[in-house]
């Protein structure tokens, strides 16, 4: 045989462009563009978690921090060796979520010359374009740590500019993007001057927690801030992240461990604390959202909770129904879903009635996103059910316009020729 490498390529079959951070958003999602195509192009879809990569951006928040010291110790580090971690408390070293580099969109920054607007609003436009998506809330990523952060006031100042960089640069360029308006957790009473001051905005339809924390979630502090958010009508979301420098991760030797564990591990605290503490009962018209943790969890504490009360009610006397009764009228994301059992699936769906409480996220453009068609092609779920979480659920408690917002998908891959 002959030792020479025939470079000839069969017909029919053409060399695909290597996706990269530099990959065009619209590529990137191609395959996601045909799901909808098939099968949820005439769905409304709101994707209810997705992630602002603020790294790409820090110096525009860090110039909005009203403290002059905290905002001059920023910039000079984002110049010098804190980089795009200026002022936050994430260990570079530790940073596992792009998989060694392997998954090139995790850190995106695709050409956007000659495209109006910010470069976030462009390729979150391109994402939704691709994703069949009619509105996007976005998160940050980078300071879903900020919980856990040694300075209070850091938090605060990063809070509070982070939110003025979404509400004047990032939203009003795009109606169909939308935010959740981060409170600095740790201090309760900046909370409430920031839920005072944006309570009316209209691209905020609610209000979040970033999960990594140790904070007692039905501690005396926060009834003033809960009572004002149930006021506004909208809902307060828990964003479940990692964290491992917790003690009780430390004994973890892989990304993957602490990773499985740690998002379900911070809102099952969160949840058994505001059940066993009666909140529901002091907050009956709370909207609550628990976000990015999956699915398999939440029969596991409902299950687990009944179990304890039953045995010690004296523990829980504000309950006047068992926990899981109050779960099953929270509200939950899909993502990141876990699908490797469907019948599992099918009952853990059952047991938080998922039709009306579950929320569809994508988690874009993390390692580990979900496209919507993770549940438009649920083979046990009802029509309804399907367009109920795809978007609908989220209409109604986040009181959106159900009309459509997005492109047809086949305009979208039409304006992408060549592109498999």
């Amino acid at each position: 045989m002959s030792d020479t490498k025939d470079t000839k390529t069969a017909p029919g079959i053409r060399e695909l462009a290597e996706i990269t951070g530099r990959s065009d958003t619209r590529d990137v999602l191609a395959h996601a563009t045909k799901q909808a195509a098939r099968s949820y192009d005439d769905y409304f879809v709101v994707d209810i978690d997705a992630h602002v990569s603020e790294d790409h951006f820090w110096t525009e928040v860090l110039e909005l921090i009203d403290n002059d010291v905290l905002r001059q110790i920023g910039l000079t580090q984002s110049k010098g060796f804190g980089g795009s971690n200026a002022l936050l408390n994430i260990s570079p070293g530790l940073s596992h979520q792009s998989v060694g580099g392997r998954i090139g969109h995790q850190g995106r920054r695709e050409p956007v010359e000659g495209v109006p607007g910010h470069p976030f609003v462009t390729a979150a436009r391109r994402g939704m374009d691709a994703m069949g998506l009619d509105y996007q809330i976005v998160f940050p990523s980078a300071m879903l740590l900020l919980g856990m952060h040694p300075q209070d006031d850091v938090e605060v100042e990063l809070a509070k500019a982070f939110n003025r960089w979404m509400v004047e640069k990032i939203l009003p360029q795009d109606a169909r993007l939308k935010g959740l308006l981060y409170l600095p957790y740790n201090t309760p009473e900046v909370c409430e001057e920031l839920v005072a001051k944006y309570a009316k905005a209209d691209d905020i339809i609610g209000f979040t927690v970033c999960s990594t924390r140790n904070n007692a979630v039905h501690a005396d502090c926060y009834m003033r801030l809960y009572a004002m958010i149930q006021d506004s009508g909208k809902p307060l979301a828990f964003h479940s992240g990692y964290h491992w420098g917790d003690p009780s991760f430390a004994q973890l030797n892989r990304f993957l461990s602490m990773h499985a564990l740690s998002f379900t591990h911070y809102n099952q605290i969160h949840v058994t604390n505001w059940l066993v503490n009666a909140m529901p009962e002091r907050f009956p018209r709370l909207k609550m959202l628990w976000v990015e943790s999956g699915l398999a969890w939440i029969p596991f504490l409902m299950q687990r909770l009944d179990h304890e009360v039953l045995m010690r009610p004296s523990e829980a006397p504000g309950l006047k129904r068992l926990p899981s009764e109050y779960m099953r009228e929270m509200f939950y994301t899909s993502q990141p879903m876990e699908r490797t059992n469907m019948k599992l699936l099918e009952v853990t769906m059952e047991a938080f009635n998922a039709e009306t409480q579950l929320l569809y996220s994508s988690d874009w453009p993390h390692w580990d996103w979900d496209a919507p068609s993770t549940i438009a092609d649920l083979p046990f779920l009802s029509e309804q059910a399907k367009r109920n979480i795809l978007g609908l659920n989220a209409a109604r408690i986040f009181n959106l316009d159900t009309t459509r917002k997005k492109p047809a998908a086949a305009q979208v891959l039409a304006e992408r020729p060549g592109v498999s």
